[in-house]
């Protein structure tokens, strides 16, 4: 015989039924099913671009020459880009900073640019195609440091004879504003300068060798 003090058939303790409990675990189930069908329906939508990614073609990217404008660049200026994963100097050199060159020939290791760090085009004092337009990748030759630009002088903290240049705060390496490097210190060789042409008068191509005229 049916106890009359239990309540309505298929209540529990706490008034919910277990069959609002299953409704519920469904609608869990299916909210987390929809859920997973969306995940997977998005990573097909991206899968197309992330193959559009692919290494080689992002080697490509990085490989491919920059274009840079000089128009604005004044006297003594420095402008800074990036090719290769790499910082890339533009200097306009002053008539005193391409004096300096010959001032501290005698206190550079490579004055004649013998080690093959630059282009045959930039293989001379300067290290340039046009005397006034300096182009060097920013890196240390020692460990891969980015120098800092120091055209200031005199500046005996650096060097007695200091007349500008670059100068390394890793491990004290010093270049002219040629890039070549100083006797007696950790970097072994001239700042590299990389492939490039000029597109006009304004316009630097990274990454391009100059055409002989």
């Amino acid at each position: 015989m049916q106890n009359a003090a239990a309540g309505p058939k298929g209540i529990g303790p706490e008034g919910a039924s277990p069959g609002s409990e299953v409704d519920q675990g469904r609608r869990r189930f299916l909210t987390l099913a929809t859920s997973g069908v969306g995940a997977v329906g998005a990573g097909f939508v991206v899968w197309p671009f992330l193959a559009s990614l692919k290494p080689s073609e992002r080697a490509k990217a990085l490989g491919a020459p920059v274009k840079a404008d000089i128009a604005g660049l004044e006297d003594g200026q420095m402008l800074t880009l990036a090719w290769r994963g790499k910082p890339v100097w533009i200097i306009k050199r002053t008539p005193a900073m391409i004096e300096s060159l010959t001032k501290v020939k005698a206190e550079v290791a490579d004055p004649e640019s013998s080690v093959q760090q630059q282009p045959e085009y930039a293989k001379n004092e300067t290290r340039s195609i046009k005397p006034g337009i300096m182009v060097m990748v920013g890196s240390c030759t020692h460990l891969g440091c980015s120098p800092t630009f120091r055209p200031d002088y005199p500046a005996p903290e650096i060097a007695p004879n200091w007349q500008g240049g670059f100068y390394c705060p890793c491990h004290g390496s010093k270049f002219d504003l040629a890039g070549r490097v100083y006797k007696g210190v950790p970097a072994p060789i001239n700042l590299l300068v990389p492939p490039y042409r000029f597109d006009g008068d304004t316009n630097i191509v990274i990454g391009e060798d100059q055409v002989a005229a």
